[in-house]
């Protein structure tokens, strides 16, 4: 993720921990923070939306005012409302071995804008309200587009690119749109699951929930949904961002998760989630988290 111009600047730390070198841009601000020595309640704060990104380690991070506390480690995202402050440990930071974090700044007024877009080129059903940021701490793994989406970012935030600013606008527009999908993803899930019979959508949605090991039927979910196939499909994706079948594959895969930090054998986990085969669970749950369910397991359980 991070390029070998950078590498040279970070070999010799002016600090040991939080060593922070910083790339501006349009209403953002990359900053690149490694930590070589092990820490405990380091505190953290910025006046913008912070979007935190593990490269390499593992950090605690401690919230007081809302009594929160979650391990952080490679391929998940942190997610800061502006003016909230957090604690950092850092348990396993070494000189030769440091823990590396990225934290892209973004101004409210951008993320307004783009929410303010959004609600003008693809509303939502009125019952679920408006694209909006919901001022609290976001903690979640992130798919390989969002991977891959921040190795974009840090690549052009570094180059001296002669369209930089414009290219950092568009990458951290995708960001902050993923960002807004995730938290109206969660309203949606939570009003499905407490009021399933509102609408066709929220039906759909909690039969998926309540079935998950079972093999999708399209037309039985459009039954329920009471929308034609091609209407419900349009719902579907417009609301959640993917098909009914990649969304039951990312809440299988996130229930596995649960499982296996639970201590149960992956084979367990495979076959109880509707899982015909060991290699094609291994090999789709890598591709969402970026690890084997064995690496996964260890990294938690240690």
């Amino acid at each position: 993720m991070i390029n070998g111009s950078i590498d040279k600047n970070r070999k010799n730390p002016k600090v040991l921990v939080e060593n922070k070198i910083t790339f501006s841009g349009p209403e953002t601000e990359l900053s690149i923070y490694d930590t070589f020595e092990q820490a405990n309640r380091v505190a953290l704060k910025s006046d913008q939306l912070l979007f935190c990104g593990m490269v390499t380690g593992k950090k605690v991070m401690h919230s007081p005012a809302d009594q929160f506390e979650t391990a952080f480690f490679p391929h998940e995202s942190f997610v800061m409302a502006p003016d909230k402050m957090v604690e950092i440990d850092f348990p396993e930071a070494k000189f030769n071995q440091p823990t590396t974090c990225l934290a892209i700044e973004i101004s409210t007024d951008r993320i307004s804008q783009i929410a303010e877009s959004l609600n003008a080129d693809s509303p939502i059903a009125q019952t679920y309200g408006e694209w909006q940021y919901n001022h609290h701490l976001v903690h979640t793994h992130h798919n390989s587009q969002t991977q891959a989406l921040l190795n974009r970012i840090v690549q052009i935030y570094t180059e001296n690119h002669q369209d930089r600013n414009c290219m950092i606008d568009l990458a951290i527009s995708e960001l902050t749109i993923r960002l807004l999908r995730h938290q109206t993803r969660g309203f949606l899930l939570h009003h499905s699951e407490q009021e399933p019979d509102n609408n066709g959508l929220n039906a759909a949605l909690y039969y998926i929930n309540h079935h998950m090991t079972e093999t999708l039927n399209i037309e039985h979910l459009c039954r329920i949904a009471c929308m034609s196939r091609s209407k419900f499909f349009h719902q579907f994706k417009a609301h959640l961002g993917c098909s009914p079948i990649a969304y039951q594959q990312q809440i299988r895969l996130k229930q596995a998760v649960e499982l296996i930090k639970q201590g149960k054998q992956i084979t367990h986990v495979c076959f109880a989630l509707g899982y015909s085969n060991t290699s094609h669970f291994s090999r789709v749950f890598k591709q969402f988290y970026g690890i084997s369910p064995s690496a996964y397991k260890n990294r938690h359980l240690l």
